[in-house]
């Protein structure tokens, strides 16, 4: 395998200079990224990038923002919103900052379906496959991100990728010393805001330079945010970042060592909805009024408590957006290359990964016994504690109690390649990939304060005890989520490395050890009631159609076949083809839910989505331009959604049935001439679903021939970049069609357009050579539009989030 080097583009919009640029590799892993030609050995001078936007030269259709563009976009913001600048991307901001998570689509794929990489390792939560965009890298030490639109690597650690993968590669330590700083100072100054509601952010990266004789080099970085809830008069984010990676080259032939670490920590409070849509009508007249005050801040007290006296709890602290959202989350990440010979390089990455985070939530507890049973405990979906709760010396209160859904996760794994070059045009590589996430799920109960304010945000850490010495729960289950994977590929080059050919398989094997320690209900439900183990009998007794406890291991595994080439007919000109078959395995909650099924009903174990995505496409590299068209089909079975079980005259977690995507992306990226950048990409989606579904004995959904929920119809948009001087004037623009809010397709949410203004000044004049000044305003003309909305299966209303206001803000960036 020979690789060319790459260099970077020399210009004043990279202020801060090569010596805090690493080189991208644009692949999942560094074996995926070595093997497919992705890898960039030569630091320091220009990228393939136009204007931070890179098609890589492979079968499967790929695009690339690199570290160019990210930094053109707000610091601090979250680098799923700068990926809504590739087509077939469709992301909406729960924040302007980025700090409040948002949701997204590829391809009209949910992010569920979705891997999202950091230098390999999964980010997908192990248990629901949800990603948090609030808790990504730090723009700032982000070097690429690249989406693969349809397919993933054969060495991909993921159980849910049937609709692509976004990777993100860090940046690598710079040789020589230097020190990055960034503050920003921003605030909304939309149409209506009734006060400040001001961000404040804090950034430092510290490169050690080579430190030892052996070349070993380092850098350091921290962040810290602070904003106000963007609609409500309550609350807002607290967020603290910090981050690391040691290099350490080994030889002069590429092979090195390198160890990274993250930790970000958020405290925030939910954004909340101001507006309700129901039926293509909005819940408020005037729907630019987004200031809406769903809740106006004033600390509420609850009612004194009086001995003797039924008190009764009050909503203080029940508000959506008086709930806290923490998360405490953190991984290790090593990296490595051996050259074993001279044709022979294994490439090995170990990491871990921890999360502990909830969503908030509150709930009423009674002091006394389930009436029904005379149990202690959570059942029927009521706390009854047996204990007096605020303290006033009686036991017949009912009382407001923190109760958050609470996730731990303890995650390791390793990603291992050993590439064999048979000769210059051809070589293979053999893959193992193993990945095993420790996956607590609790919903343990804490106090709050009379204002409403918890105690602790993890009642988790002094959670309230039953009278019965038992903890007061509304769910208790572990799961371990295991993978075992081998995986090969050939890549062939002929016609004098005109065409290339990738031929690939991969066969996982999932395991999904369950464990279920409260009482199944009914189908589907995978919380239960949640009683101390002595009283099984009793609780029996009382509600005998419920499922004891229970432990279950549930195995997926499947031959995953991938194939693709690429034809250059210039140096320039090439066509791609690419195939690859997926599988996403269901969730946990699904799981837990098909355990009140014996192992003997089919519906114990829900069946896996497959899925088989085409792509074909047309690519033209050159000095100027990055252009990419791409026609794709995906197909995938067995997709998961709510259908009638006649065994239980009930509805449970069952799949869809067929469904067929097709559509097409594109993306031009040109620099007519030194000081000028356009660029413009598109998509156009449709999908079909091919069934109806049963909602009854004798009764069905009419979803058959409809769209699927969630997904644009299209996207349109572009960018144009100008310098004069010292400054550099960028402006972006996005159109994104309507959706479907559900899949009856009765309720259609519209349209909308987002543009954002960028303005960077150089202050290389001033002596400052890699220093720079940077306003952003996003939402530019204060668009009013649906951001995410929670649709469903036949969902006609719905509460919604709207996207964020116009914001602006101002950075200081300052390099030496």
């Amino acid at each position: 395998m020979k690789f060319q080097p790459v260099l970077k583009t020399a210009a004043s919009t990279l202020a801060v200079g090569t010596a805090f640029l690493a080189v991208p590799a644009l692949a999942q892993s560094t074996g995926s990224a070595e093997f497919e030609g992705d890898a960039i050995i030569v630091t320091g001078a220009r990228e393939a990038a136009v204007g931070g936007v890179e098609v890589p030269e492979t079968p499967k259709a790929k695009v690339a923002i690199t570290k160019e563009l990210i930094m053109r976009q707000t610091p601090g913001q979250t680098i799923n919103d700068t990926l809504n600048l590739v087509p077939g991307v469709s992301f909406t901001n729960n924040d302007p900052w980025g700090s409040l998570g948002g949701s997204f689509t590829v391809r009209g794929f949910s992010s569920d379906r979705i891997s999202q990489t950091v230098d390999g390792i999964p980010l997908n939560d192990s248990g629901n496959y949800a990603l948090y965009t609030n808790q990504m890298l730090d723009p700032e030490i982000i070097e690429s991100a690249t989406v693969s639109l349809g397919s993933t690597d054969v060495d991909s650690p993921t159980a849910s990728a049937a609709g692509g993968t976004i990777n993100i590669r860090s940046i690598d330590p710079s040789d020589d010393f230097g020190i990055m700083t960034s503050l920003t100072y921003g605030n909304i100054i939309s149409r209506g805001d009734p006060g400040d509601r001001m961000m404040y952010r804090g950034f430092i990266l510290v490169n050690t330079g080579e430190f030892t004789a052996a070349g070993t080099k380092a850098w350091f970085s921290a962040s810290k945010t602070e904003n106000k809830s963007t609609f409500s008069n309550y609350g807002g984010v607290d967020k603290q970042q910090y981050n690391a990676k040691i290099y350490q080259p080994i030889g002069d032939n590429g092979d090195f060592i390198a160890i990274a670490g993250h930790y970000n920590q958020n405290r925030n409070n939910f954004n909340g909805s101001p507006a309700r849509f129901s039926d293509g009508v909005w819940s408020i007249q005037d729907p630019a009024d987004r200031f809406y005050t769903l809740y106006d801040g004033t600390p509420c007290t609850t009612d004194t408590p009086e001995a003797g006296v039924a008190d009764e709890p009050n909503s203080c602290g029940s508000p959506f957006e008086r709930r806290y959202n923490p998360s405490n989350t953190g991984n290790i990440r090593v990296a490595s290359r051996f050259t074993l010979m001279d044709n022979l390089i294994l490439n090995v990455e170990p990491y871990y990964q921890y999360v502990k985070a909830n969503g908030g939530g509150t709930s009423s507890a009674y002091e006394y016994a389930d009436p029904a049973s005379g149990l202690l405990g959570q059942i029927g979906g009521d706390y009854y504690a047996g204990i007096d709760l605020n303290g006033d010396g009686d036991t017949l209160d009912e009382v407001r109690v923190l109760s958050p859904s609470q996730t731990v996760t303890n995650r390791f794994g390793v990603i291992a390649n050993l590439a064999y070059d048979i000769n210059d045009q051809n070589r293979v590589r053999i893959s193992y990939t193993f990945d095993r996430a420790r996956h607590r799920q609790s919903g343990q109960t804490g106090y709050l304060k009379m204002n409403g304010e918890p105690y602790d945000v993890f009642p988790i850490n002094d959670p309230i005890m039953t009278a019965d010495g038992f903890v007061l729960n509304k769910r208790d289950r572990k799961s371990v989520a295991m993978l075992n994977q081998v995986s090969g590929e050939y890549r062939g080059s002929f016609l004098d490395d005109s065409l290339i050919v990738l031929l690939g398989a991969r066969a996982p094997f999932f395991q999904r050890d369950l464990n279920q320690y409260c009482y199944s209900t009914e189908p589907g439900d995978g919380y239960g009631d949640c009683v101390a183990p002595a009283n099984a009998a009793a609780y029996l007794a009382a509600y005998p159609d419920s499922v004891a406890p229970t432990s279950r291991t549930l195995k997926y595994d499947k031959i995953l076949p991938s194939a693709g080439l690429t034809y250059k007919f210039t140096p320039e000109a090439s066509v791609f083809v690419s195939y690859a078959k997926n599988l996403s395995v269901p969730g946990t909650d699904d799981l837990y839910g098909a355990m009140y099924f014996p192992l003997s009903n089919p519906a114990a174990k829900p069946t896996p989505e497959t899925s088989d995505s085409f792509d074909a496409g047309f690519r033209y590299q050159s000095g100027n331009i990055q252009a990419q068209v791409a026609l794709w089909y995906n197909t995938y079975s067995n997709r998961l959604a709510s259908a009638y079980y006649a065994e239980c005259d009930c509805t449970v977690t069952t799949n869809l049935g067929k469904v067929d995507k097709y559509g097409i992306d594109g993306s031009l990226s040109w620099r007519p001439v030194p000081s000028l950048l356009v660029y413009a990409f598109g998509s156009y989606l449709k999908s079909e679903i091919k069934d109806d579904v049963q909602t009854g004995p004798d009764s069905y959904v009419p979803t058959a021939g409809k769209r699927e929920r969630g997904a644009p119809k299209y996207t349109l948009g572009g960018r144009v970049q100008y310098s004069i001087g010292p400054a550099d004037i960028g402006f972006q623009v996005k159109r994104t069609g309507s959706r479907y809010l559900n899949d009856i397709n009765t309720v259609t949410l519209p349209g909308y357009t987002v543009a954002d203004f960028d303005v960077r000044f150089s202050l290389e004049n001033a002596g400052l050579e890699k220093s720079y000044v940077q306003l952003n305003i996003t939402n530019l003309f204060d668009e009013v539009y649906i951001g995410s909305a929670s649709g469903g299966l036949t969902t006609t209303s719905s509460y919604v989030n709207i996207g964020p206001p116009r914001a602006i803000s101002a950075s200081f960036i300052m390099g030496f």
